[in-house]
């Protein structure tokens, strides 16, 4: 009776669309290979069936989880592993280099036979400024997000490897993230606008790209789990958003069965111990779930298997997965020459250079002796810090020398940070730090290298040319950040300063990190984000540092000049003495730059800005009058994966021309934003990235689509596109935009 309900009420909001839920095949590419799919499980008996919607026991051969082969089908199984992200891929603001790693991240998992890779992530956006998790996504802006998932998605699903975007929805905070000594999960209380505008829209993304598999979260949503959430998994994912794949859970985050499977989960990870297996059998048996609904989970995960083409040709799951890599981990195969290239570019686009003065850089030849301090500059070891580790202990095995916690601080690891904690955390199988790269520069110019990684208060040679000094801030699944600054690291930072008259920082920052404690020091004359660089990190900041590459990345977060300036979305919401824990997200899309602008906070840093070495002009902005199709205010179109069809339809087209005007080659992130009638900030809604040689112009194109003009009516149900006056910019961040014209519906 409550699968009937449940079904009624989807056809009621949604109509003929619901027929997408029922695991038909839909008007679009997963055709094919539904019918295959239907075939296949057409032949198998309920209990295997079953079988495939919960993982068995894999990591004894490099899986995180899998699922169990059907012998006498041909099917061999699945192998599910964690996938890195980083921050660094969205800094780049290069869908080119998005769709380049996710070919390369594809290609890889394929090599040791992973099915799934758990991952592109755009979720948590990034709400919760001190989020644990934000480094793993792509960036607090969901139409930047989109783009780079979409093109995260087709690369990796190009090599036959499943992508699983995650998480979905609203996991906006590592604290009380899943329930607790009695405790429940955190609640994401949402209005229906707000999901629709931000914390939909990269997911939307994905499923229109073609996400064989969408991830379902540890956290409620309004006070309904995320892995048992029928309003989000079969209203707006699988029905109004078209979905074709399957919804996997995360690890442990099933936490019922008959409700669970009615409620759109496909997939229980890395078991349903307690939940399905045979309960669900006993469920269908005694008529608690249909089976049909258990046929549509079985169909949903075969058609997948099929839609990446994975019945040819594809590896034994989990067989040449590498042994020395920690466990949860992904090595990056050094062997490959193509990955190798991507990896390299991808840490030199995602290095931000934030400040500049007195020409500090690039170096030239006539640097005589550099000096470089600070515990986030040589190779670290291959562990992570626990609780109660001091830089001290954790390095050497003795008694702290420096007091610093690194589990409660902000200050990470020693060494380098080339990715965050836990199970997005990457291992290189090689790995260059800038010490490396800085020893091996020394060595082929001929300048002197002067080193102190481990003082405090370290001294500085009086006649050092240039220092550099490295600090981090690290991140991890499991907990959020204590802060966005430490002591520690601005008082080492200060130190070198007041002695060397040419002070550059570099920060491996997963995330946020305020640099109000040294900006203004008149010898800080540098400073990059240098982010988490991943195996390249050393390589990409010297070819930056001495202008074999020109920066180009530009950040995708605000950065404040305080923590008071995030107001309440500094710091997770935390009911230590509540059994029910809620977060309402009351500011509704008004994040990062939307909040600022919105509140009148001017930022130290604002999103989407970053400096080069070479100067830029921007001119001649145009635009087209609407087309036609915005005659009608909703969308008409049928169902397909993304949504209705004719969201994508173009309205209108800006152009603007860019001008390099230095002296140096380099490519420039043109970014296009919106303010719609009646909205309080202006939002990104186009961005390009073309690359200059020095004097060369460039006409950029930004396509606006019906979903890029629309906001969501609550009452209708859908995509609405506003009449009256849209002010359109274009310009170098979302501070920094000197075109302006309108556009009028």
């Amino acid at each position: 009776m409550v699968a009937i309900k449940s079904l009624a009420l989807i056809l009621a909001t949604y109509g003929a669309a619901a027929l997408v839920n029922a695991g038909m095949p839909g008007n679009d590419s997963w055709a094919e290979a539904y019918e295959k799919a239907a075939a296949l499980v057409g032949n198998m008996t309920l209990e295997e069936k079953v079988q495939l919607t919960g993982g068995v026991e894999g990591e004894q051969n490099g899986c995180v989880g899998a699922v169990a082969p059907i012998p006498r089908l041909g099917f061999p199984g699945m192998c599910l592993s964690d996938s890195g992200n980083g921050v660094r891929a969205s800094c780049s603001w290069n869908k080119d280099l998005a769709y380049q790693r996710g070919v390369a991240m594809g290609a890889e998992f394929r090599k040791k036979g992973a099915n799934i890779a758990l991952g592109p992530m755009v979720g948590p956006v990034g709400r919760t400024v001190k989020g644990g998790r934000n480094w793993e996504g792509f960036t607090v802006d969901p139409y930047l997000s989109g783009a780079l998932v979409r093109e995260s998605v087709i690369g990796i699903q190009e090599q036959g490897v499943m992508a699983s975007t995650k998480h979905y929805i609203a996991n906006e905070q590592e604290t009380d993230r899943t329930p607790d000594e009695g405790r429940l999960a955190i609640s994401a209380n949402v209005d229906d606008k707000t999901m629709h505008e931000l914390y939909l829209w990269a997911f939307q993304d994905a499923v229109k790209a073609g996400s064989a598999t969408i991830m379902c979260a540890y956290n409620r949503i309004n006070s309904t789990n995320a892995c048992g959430n029928d309003r989000t998994l079969n209203g707006l994912l699988k029905t109004e958003l078209g979905f074709q794949g399957f919804v996997v859970s995360d690890w442990g985050a099933q936490h019922s069965g008959v409700t669970d499977a009615l409620a759109g989960l496909d997939m229980g990870m890395p078991d349903t111990e307690g939940f399905w297996g045979k309960l669900l059998v006993q469920a269908v048996n005694n008529g608690s779930v249909p089976e049909d609904r258990v046929t549509d989970m079985a169909t949903r995960i075969i058609a997948a298997w099929y839609q990446v083409h994975q019945d040819k040709d594809f590896p034994t799951p989990g067989i040449g997965m590498p042994v020395d890599v920690l466990q949860n981990h992904t090595a990056v195969d050094a062997r490959d020459p193509a990955a190798t290239a991507v990896l390299l570019q991808g840490a030199v686009e995602g290095h931000v250079l934030v400040k500049n003065d007195k020409q500090t850089l690039p170096f030239n030849q006539s640097l005589q002796k550099l000096s470089i301090f600070g515990y986030s500059a040589n190779t670290p070891p291959l562990a992570y810090p626990t609780e109660g580790d001091t830089l001290a202990t954790w390095l050497f095995g003795q008694a702290p020398i420096w007091g610093v916690d690194v589990y409660s601080s902000v200050i990470g690891p020693l060494g380098t940070l080339w990715g965050g904690g836990e199970s997005g955390a990457i291992t290189p199988s090689v790995f260059v730090s800038p010490q490396d790269a800085l020893v091996a520069k020394a060595a082929q110019a001929g300048f002197t290298l002067k080193q102190d990684l481990t003082s405090a208060k370290p001294v500085v040679d009086a006649d050092s040319s240039a220092c550099i000094v490295f600090g981090n801030a690290w991140s991890s699944e499991g907990y959020d950040r204590p802060g966005l600054a430490d002591n520690y690291t601005d008082t080492m930072i200060n130190t070198v300063a007041d002695q060397c008259s040419r002070t550059i920082v570099v920060l491996h920052n997963a995330g946020v990190r305020l640099v109000d404690g040294f900006v203004n020091h008149p010898n800080v004359t540098a400073i990059i984000f240098a982010h988490l660089p991943g195996r390249e990190s050393g390589s990409a900041l010297v070819s930056l540092l001495w202008g074999d590459s020109n920066p180009s990345g530009k950040l995708v977060y605000t950065v404040a000049k305080q923590d008071e300036d995030y107001g309440p979305l500094l710091n997770p919401v935390s009911n230590i003495s509540n059994p029910d824990p809620q977060a309402d997200f009351t500011e509704g899309v008004y994040l990062d730059y939307k909040y600022f602008e919105k509140h009148r906070i001017e930022p130290r840093y604002e999103f989407g800005f970053g400096l080069s070495y070479t100067s830029y002009d921007y001119s001649h902005i145009t635009i087209q009058s609407p087309s036609a199709s915005a005659a009608n205010e909703y969308p008409t179109g049928p169902i397909v994966s993304g949504g209705q069809a004719d969201l994508w339809d173009h309205i209108a087209t800006v152009t603007a021309k860019i001008g390099n005007k230095g002296s140096v080659d380099g490519a420039e992130a043109a970014q296009l934003y919106v303010r719609f009638p009646g909205m309080d900030a202006k939002q990104l809604r186009g961005f390009e990235k073309p690359y200059l040689k020095a004097g060369e112009e460039t006409v950029v194109l930004f396509d606006l689509t019906r979903r890029d003009l629309s906001v969501w009516d609550t009452v209708a149900q859908k995509w609405k596109l506003e009449r009256g006056r849209y002010e359109v910019y274009v310009g170098r961040s979302s501070s920094n935009l000197p075109l302006k014209t309108y556009l009028t519906i």
